[in-house]
């Protein structure tokens, strides 16, 4: 063949490749297999409909499956991109710099695997980047808040954004390259809901942002049976298998409370019958009944800041959830407005957690002189510093009012509310609480509230929980036993009468000693009585 021939051909070639991304994927781009070593890549057919899906729309979002070979599939296209257009900036951003560099090392090992005629020189070529001559570089960078702020970027490639804390910072940082014709491909098997990928997603299926949704559940891997995720299921375990292979938000993540049972709640939540107060934020599914008992479990709030405050109403006896607040309010209204609603609901005992901006809330109730209100322990005060503010309401027994959260009580708290949940052991009637639930994960070996997201009602009701089980049921058992008594004074009476003992009454001593049965087989003084 002539050099003309050749030329020609080669032009022909590159052409052709420039053309079409899974042309050039497949004839040129050479990967590392873990087990067959270096191999062309032959991309099974869903990995071709990404491509199209590419080409077609500059920003995608990817939930997949493990091992489906997207970041692989993502890194040929990169390198695609810059090999047949010039100034082309491809920024790669993953949860560490490490993570970030394997996408660069697969389009370095593509790259230097290329035929001879159909690689451009490059000007830089390390770890971390390679550029190229005709002014397309690629260039991998952990997720800091402003990684991309100060990149012309043409294509962001998010590499297992799920697991990103502060991603959403780095592409609000990167959108204003991204306007001028950029694109970004976020790509991650799922990791709870609530975050910025879980966010992005929702709005791409509901047609709300410009991102196209792709998902690629394990089945769409050809060489994948029932087998494979049954070997899944038993190496991963079911809920992170279904993270891991079936694409799921619901049963992926870290959360407090397992999907499982989170899935069922959900189920479970009806609407409110009514919903009241200035900001109509009170929701109310059963009216005060007078023959039963009930709490308010309040969690507080400044009112002008991002947190709110809130509470909620409990039947005591069957653990149901009967009303709910959540909005933002003023400290002393706040304190009115619990009196009100503790009041309306049989004057039910009044539980605010005293720390911060809590005292504020009890002085008010104290002032209000409710009388039910809820105290602690001082020494449990004495443990975040808040018995200096309400030493003037001590009880005059060692008792502060309001619920001390401490590093104590807290996990305690935590704890009793997932067993109470997992049992399946309270009624949950809100979307709101649930809404909660769901972004309330394991951060740092700490239950709370994902970033951007609210505790408030989670937290009111792990309170609640914690007392129900603990306080709350000593009084119980306390009142049951009063009544047994009383009931065991009226039994005797109706057939024995009162008991005299005159043993050892003289002239000189004529008290007596009065005693009855309590219904157990014990006697108890009732000298008191006389």
């Amino acid at each position: 063949m002539s050099d003309k021939s050749i030329k020609e051909a080669i032009i022909q070639e590159l052409t052709r490749c420039k053309q079409d991304p899974i042309y050039f994927c497949k004839k040129y781009y050479m990967i590392q297999h873990p087990t067959k070593g270096r191999v062309k890549f032959n991309l099974y057919p869903f990995q071709e409909a990404c491509l199209k899906i590419f080409l077609k729309n500059p920003f995608n979002i990817i939930n997949k499956s493990r091992q489906l070979g997207i970041s692989t599939l993502s890194s040929g296209y990169a390198l695609w991109l810059m090999l047949f257009h010039t100034d082309k900036n491809v920024l790669c951003i993953a949860t560490k710099t490490e993570t970030a560099k394997n996408m660069v090392t697969k389009v370095k090992f593509g790259y230097d695997n290329l035929p001879s005629w159909m690689k451009i020189k490059t000007i830089e070529n390390n770890k971390l980047s390679i550029r190229l001559s005709n002014g397309s570089q690629m260039k991998a960078v952990s997720a800091a808040g402003d990684s991309a702020r100060s990149e012309a970027v043409s294509l962001l490639l998010i590499d297992e954004a799920a697991f990103i804390d502060n991603i959403e910072e780095v592409f609000i940082s990167a959108q204003q390259t991204l306007a001028t014709g950029g694109g970004c491909i976020a790509m991650s098997t799922p990791y709870g809901t609530g975050n910025w990928f879980h966010r992005t997603w929702i709005k791409a299926e509901a047609k709300e942002n410009n991102f196209i949704p792709i998902r690629l559940p394990w089945t769409v891997h050809p060489e994948r049976d029932q087998s494979w995720i049954d070997k899944q299921d038993v190496e991963l375990g079911p809920r992170a298998a279904a993270q891991e292979c079936d694409c799921s938000f619901s049963t992926s993540g870290d959360t407090a409370i397992d999907p499982i049972f989170l899935n069922w709640y959900d189920t479970q939540t009806i609407d409110p019958i009514e919903r009241r107060g200035f900001d109509n934020n009170l929701w109310i599914w059963e009216r005060p009944d007078y023959s039963r008992q009930y709490a308010v479990f309040a969690d507080c709030a400044r009112g002008d800041s991002k947190d709110y405050s809130a509470f909620h109403v409990f039947d005591i006896e069957n653990n149901v959830q009967v009303a709910e607040y959540k909005g933002q309010i003023g400290t002393r209204d706040y304190g009115h407005f619990l009196v009100g609603i503790a009041t309306e609901y049989n004057n039910a005992l009044l539980v605010i957690e005293n720390a911060n901006i809590g005292w504020d809330v009890i002085q008010t109730v104290v002032e209000r002189q409710y009388a039910n209100l809820y105290y602690s322990p001082r020494q449990e005060a004495a443990m975040v510093n808040v018995e200096m503010y309400l030493d003037k309401f001590e009880s005059g027994q060692g008792m502060l009012p309001g619920f001390t959260m401490s590093q104590r009580t807290r996990p305690l708290c935590i704890s009793k509310m997932v067993s109470y949940i997992n049992e399946k052991s309270v009624t949950i009637n809100s979307k709101r609480t649930m809404e909660e639930l769901r972004v309330f994960i394991w951060k740092n070996g700490k239950a709370q509230a994902q970033n951007g997201y609210n505790d408030d009602l989670v937290m009111s009701l792990a309170i609640g929980m914690f007392l129900r089980d603990t306080s709350l049921r000593y009084k119980q058992t306390g009142d049951q036993l009063t009544i047994k008594a009383l009931e065991g004074i009226s039994r005797n009476q109706n057939y024995l009468g009162p008991a005299v003992y005159n043993s050892g009454m003289t002239n000189n001593n004529p008290q007596s000693t009065w005693t009855m049965d309590d219904g157990y087989g014990n006697q108890i003084d009732l000298t008191w009585l006389i």
